[in-house]
């Protein structure tokens, strides 16, 4: 889905196999247009880490239970 913000953004998944389960870097990069796009960053900058866990956790869910499925 694309979101809109002041500037280019994307967000990163890497999954790499680990032990009997896998281990998911998640990497958000921001690059602001502007005045506008530093505050957005700086004022949404202590959520990210709490949304991205959830995130995360989601997915990480929804894909088990897909397993579980197949």
């Amino acid at each position: 889905a694309e979101m809109k913000v002041p500037g280019q953004a994307w967000l990163e998944f890497l999954v790499e196999p680990e032990g009997e389960g896998s281990v998911c870097t998640q990497r958000a990069i921001f690059f602001p247009s502007g005045l506008g796009g530093r505050l957005y960053w700086l004022a949404l900058a202590p959520f990210h880490s709490v949304i991205f866990r959830k995130m995360a956790a989601r997915l990480a869910q929804e894909s088990e239970s897909n397993a579980a499925r197949h």
